[in-house]
């Protein structure tokens, strides 16, 4: 479930003074020295063979001989050996995602795992790479996203907008303007060089892969083929993006309606799936007048708080009981008629949405957040108007009244301390055609119209498959022909002759 907080969007800010390890002079030697992995985070298992490392980057690199930091590194090696084609780096989304343990939680096909090395890494300011936080609150961080009042207000908003960018700032160690995606790009061609690999292939999902097109665009002639999964639209970076969860959301959202109306005679949600969605509006409207308390919760579930959770179930359909669940467990607290069993299930769906969860040992709490702040606000520059944002939460709230405008909403990019150290990297269709993306129709945080974005900008360099399906998230699912073709493609360099629909 760790992706599903990684991949929602972008959130949260910036470095903890003296959590980045800086030293005087920067290195380019080659070789990583591969040791034991630090601890996962709790539920997460290792396979085995990991390995972990360091490769060592510059801060930034205008300045390559300057100040430089660790990129903590892993690798599953390859099964069979003597059939061995190469390394296949991995990144989970975010941004803010850990992908130090990757290589051994990402559902390779037995196939591709016997042919590559799998290569995690955690990017800059994030996990055991230099770690940053901005000290938010549990409270702060739940849910991830900002909804504006029941009222429609921003003012809430645009205060915890003020206060996150100055504290993130106060934390920031001089660092924050270089915690960008081209120079993560950037340490991942150091760690090719570091691997002594003349290319790599790469995996990348939701925001992993913008970070893999920027890759594409810098570094072209170093990579051999790219597997986009779930991809967000270079050209809308990122408050576009955001913007589009909500037609996401809107798609989406019938799935999980449909799969409650079905079990309505132990939910008693409604018998369709228009009666489960008028049954949860009223409910989250009850809960915005009067929220409830849930024992060892961090705040009160509020109308708000439901729909951020709703958001982040939404992901995955193996998460659907547990979030109709969750719905029934909701109403019957609003309702003062809950059980032991009712509480246990909010219960569980907090601590799924903990960020501590998401985290590895001794890495602050808040450093999901803090990462994706920082790279989202680092990267372009955002509108600075506060008007901006009320007139799009307002227009939001009109036309996606399930999303209640929270994807429109102000981000502490507005008032973001430094502008951007160079221009977003623009993705284009120059370089070979070794690009395969894959996307669900009803993808509830990277909306079909981002997916496509991307294949617009990659143009005749990619080919993209779509699925007949909902959640973030594509690859993995045994048999599917999207999973197929994915494989195919890994393991051949063969991409399907056109664009595809799965059904």
């Amino acid at each position: 479930m760790k992706r599903l907080f990684w991949s929602m969007t972008a959130v949260a800010a910036v470095l903890a003074a003296g959590s980045l390890s800086v030293v005087a002079q920067a290195s380019d030697a080659p070789g990583i020295a591969w040791g034991k992995c630090p601890a996962p985070p709790v539920g997460v298992t290792v396979d085995p063979t990991q390995q972990c490392g360091t490769v060592t980057v510059p801060l930034d690199y205008r300045h390559p001989d300057g100040k430089t930091i660790s990129i903590a590194v892993s690798k599953v090696p390859a099964t069979n050996p003597a059939k061995r084609r190469g390394v296949l780096l991995m990144n989970p989304g975010g941004p803010g995602g850990e992908g130090l343990n990757l290589p051994s939680t990402f559902p390779a096909s037995p196939s591709v795992a016997a042919v590559y090395d799998r290569i995690g890494f955690d990017p800059r300011g994030v996990g055991h790479s230099n770690p940053v936080s901005c000290g938010f609150t549990a409270a702060e961080m739940t849910p991830p996203y900002p909804y504006p009042a029941p009222d429609g207000s921003i003012a809430a908003n645009v205060a915890f907008a003020k206060s996150a960018a100055a504290r993130c700032a106060a934390r920031s160690g001089g660092v924050l303007p270089f915690l960008t995606t081209a120079n993560t790009a950037r340490d991942l061609d150091r760690i090719r060089a570091a691997l002594g690999e003349k290319t790599i292939s790469y995996v990348g999902t939701s925001y992993g892969t913008y970070l893999g097109a920027v890759y594409a665009t810098l570094f072209s002639a170093r990579l051999d083929r790219a597997l986009l999964d779930s991809s967000i639209d270079p050209a809308k970076v990122y408050y576009g993006n955001f913007r589009l969860e909500s037609t996401g959301f809107a798609a989406r959202f019938p799935d999980a309606a449909s799969y409650a109306a079905a079990r309505d005679a132990s939910l008693h949600l409604g018998a369709t799936p228009e009666a489960v969605t008028a049954s949860w509006v009223a409910l989250t409207k009850k809960l915005d007048r009067k929220p409830v308390t849930v024992a060892g919760a961090p705040v009160a579930l509020s109308g708000n708080v439901l729909r951020g959770l709703t958001t982040m179930l939404l992901t995955s359909d193996q998460a659907l009981p547990l979030l109709v669940g969750a719905w029934q467990a909701a109403a019957s607290l609003a309702a003062g008629s809950a059980t032991d069993a009712d509480v246990q299930a909010l219960q569980q769906l907090f601590a799924l949405a903990d960020p501590a969860s998401a985290v590895s040992p001794g890495v602050p709490a808040d450093n999901t957040l803090s990462a994706a702040y920082a790279v989202a606000c680092d990267d372009v520059r955002w509108p600075s108007d506060v008007r901006v944002y009320a007139r799009n939460v307002a227009a939001d709230r009109a036309a996606h009244p399930l999303s209640a405008g929270a994807l429109s909403n102000i981000w502490p990019c507005a008032f973001w301390p430094t502008a951007p150290v160079e221009p977003p990297v623009r993705v284009t269709a120059s370089g070979p055609r070794n690009i395969l993306m894959l996307h669900h129709e009803r993808d509830p945080l990277a909306a079909l119209e981002a997916g496509r974005g991307m294949h617009r900008a990659l143009g005749r360099r990619s080919v993209l498959v779509t699925v007949d399906g909902g959640g973030h998230g594509v690859y993995g699912v045994p048999g599917s022909c999207a999973t197929a073709a994915a494989d195919a493609f890994l393991l051949s360099g063969t991409l399907p002759a056109r664009d595809t629909r799965c059904a």
